[in-house]
């Protein structure tokens, strides 16, 4: 068969172009830290990996901060302001794969901002998010695709109460907090299960005292049960809500905050003031490990990276890595001053974040953050941010940049 000499040409064109796009490929590690401030309406962009404060972005009240699982947005939900503020993290991530790439530009505000009377629990699941508003008993859903493009468009779910409440995307359906009978003022007394059209579906689900939800691989947890923590399922249609009981012989003790393992299927909560539990909710029997802690935690987060390992702060000053598959403290570290949890729920405390190899730790009274190695668990630095920084959430990772 003879080849025509446009063809080869051709051929060679496509070729060449293939290897110089192989050979302008470069790999690129970006980690973006978000520190809200505990007194000041703003939120401080910092670069994990050099250190450097890279924007400064303005709000409307202090700030609780929430990153969505894909990292390309994060949301300030500003109860004193009755505000939720979206902005874009500047990273985004395409699997390709036999690679990623990544593609990195100015964090910015994104213009959009969800509206209400007090807001409260925020959370992602199925690709949307839920801002409940205490003030009204009533949840706004949107999604991040939504929020990318534009004005959001936002679907209202109802609670038939105001309350601290809390509604779960769940496809097409919403698990919504029940706020309780006798008292709305009280935390909730259970959840129900409604379609889109608001028509409920089977029975409600009582859980006295609810508080606290994660979400660990296709499972949802709910804590704040008297007698243990809700776990829900996807069903044949409508989600599944079912109890996951204490195991036998635990101390006297609520889980009323939550989290989600990442890369192992778990959650981690806390039991009492100075004890953690670590929750497997496929385990038929002991399915709650308490843990001792030194002092009162203060808060806590998972590695995203390092599956088997949490991360505990003590109202000591001291950092505690958690094996989880152990089930035990195995490295302590002291990083700041003690932080009592006497005084109000809301006062200036550290928080956790992981970042690649980095464990961040705000000090919001020394104007710092504090940089621990993951690997060795010693101390890699510290970093002065202006103010009080207080929550924080970290955005990253390692793509493939290509030169067009």
């Amino acid at each position: 068969m003879k080849t025509s000499l446009a063809t080869t040409n051709a051929l060679a064109l496509v070729l060449a172009l293939t290897a110089t796009n192989v050979a302008s490929a470069e790999e690129v590690t970006a980690w973006r830290l978000f520190v809200s401030d505990h007194a000041e309406p703003k939120v401080t962009v910092v670069d994990a990996v050099d250190g450097t404060t890279l924007e400064t972005l303005p709000i409307k009240a202090p700030a609780s901060l929430y990153r969505s699982d894909s990292g390309r947005t994060v949301f300030a939900v500003q109860g004193s302001a009755g505000t939720v503020t979206a902005l874009s993290s500047g990273i985004a991530f395409e699997d390709h794969g036999d690679h990623g790439d990544i593609d990195i530009e100015a964090a910015k505000l994104l213009g959009v901002e969800i509206t209400g009377e007090k807001p409260s629990h925020f959370v992602e699941h199925d690709g949307q998010f839920a801002a409940f508003f205490d003030g009204e008993g009533i949840a706004r859903i949107f999604s991040e695709r939504d929020v990318l493009k534009g004005p959001a468009d936002v679907r209202e779910v109802k609670s038939s109460a105001p309350h601290h409440g809390v509604v779960i995307p769940f496809g097409n359906y919403d698990i919504v907090s029940e706020p309780n009978p006798d008292d709305s003022s009280k935390p909730p007394a259970g959840v129900r299960i409604l379609d889109h059209d608001g028509k409920q579906i089977g029975d409600g689900v009582e859980c006295v005292g609810l508080h606290g939800e994660a979400a660990s691989g296709n499972l949802v947890a709910l804590g704040g049960c008297a007698d243990g923590i809700l776990i829900a399922r996807s069903g044949s249609d409508a989600p599944v809500v079912e109890p996951l009981s204490f195991t036998e012989g635990l101390p006297d003790g609520r889980v009323s905050t939550l989290i989600g393992g990442r890369g192992l299927q778990y959650f981690l909560g806390n039991y009492g003031t100075d004890r953690i539990v670590l929750i497997d909710p496929t385990a038929h029997s002991a399915a709650f490990r308490l843990i001792d802690l030194p002092t009162r935690r203060v808060h806590f987060a998972v590695d995203p990276i390092r599956a088997k390992f949490a991360y505990v702060f003590t109202e000591d000053g001291q950092l505690h890595q958690v094996d989880v598959v152990r089930g035990a403290i195995t490295n302590s570290i002291k990083l700041t001053e003690p932080y009592s949890m006497d005084g109000h729920w809301s006062d200036p405390r550290p928080r956790v974040a992981v970042a690649g190899h980095r464990i961040i730790v705000t000090d919001p009274l020394k104007s710092a953050l504090h940089f621990v190695d993951a690997e060795s668990f010693q101390k890699a630095g510290e970093l002065a941010v202006e103010g009080k920084p207080s929550n924080i959430v970290s955005v990253g990772g390692s793509g493939e940049t290509h030169e067009d």
